[in-house]
């Protein structure tokens, strides 16, 4: 859904930009004056019709595009509450803590430090194509929560109640095994560049294993 949000943003933007474009150059080149005349070229002021269009085209474009963004939006950042993977996000200067929920069963948190590699950061693990609830929170600044392969974003801002919904999403993640990266996409301090992290997509059967092997109180 994201994709295709973007994609006809994209479309709607260039078909605007080519229709203006156009009229930029039809009216340069049919509305100039002539060396030939020393008459001004035909003038469109005060042509209601003309100034009609000019108001309702614009007008019916905004209405078009926004009715598409707020029925995708709000898609996008509907939690259900019935998520079996949640995640409580815990971002600080300049890392992150994941805390894994899984059907009851809670997973010793993994924090990290800065790095300059995604791949030595804190690495969150979560099943294919399982829907997974994110719960985001800070106590110093505003970070911003991205994996870029899963096509969302979502600002973490200080001193949100636990109980707001502003500070959870859920997302289906993708089908496809393997280590994506992820990081701070807001400028948070000195080491902003180096707030990297990981997520592990892995089959379920290997999720379970790592459940009963990462469970809080467990022996590891």
């Amino acid at each position: 859904m994201v994709q295709t949000l973007w994609n006809g943003a994209w479309i709607a933007a260039l078909a605007t930009g080519a229709v203006v474009i156009v009229l930029i150059v039809w009216a340069a080149i049919f509305h100039r004056k002539r060396k030939t005349s020393p008459d001004l070229p035909p003038q469109v002021r005060y042509n209601l019709p003309i100034e009609m269009l000019y108001t309702l085209i614009p007008l019916v474009m905004v209405s078009v595009f926004f009715y598409f963004t707020a029925r995708d939006s709000e898609v996008l950042t509907r939690v259900d509450g019935d998520a079996p993977v949640k995640v409580k996000v815990e971002a600080y200067q300049w890392s992150w803590r994941f805390t894994t929920n899984y059907e009851g069963k809670t997973l010793e948190p993994v924090a990290g430090v800065p790095v300059s590699d995604y791949h030595q950061g804190p690495q969150l693990v979560l099943p294919v194509n399982k829907k997974v609830e994110f719960d985001l929170s800070t106590d110093d600044v505003i970070h911003s929560f991205w994996v870029p392969d899963f096509l969302f974003k979502r600002d973490i801002i200080p001193g949100i109640p636990e109980d707001n919904p502003g500070r959870k999403f859920q997302i289906t993640t993708l089908n496809r095994p393997g280590v994506y990266a992820g990081r701070c996409a807001e400028l948070c301090g000195v080491d902003h560049s180096r707030m990297l992290f990981s997520v592990k997509l892995v089959p379920q059967a290997e999720f379970d294993q790592y459940i009963a092997t990462h469970q809080a109180g467990s022996a590891q």
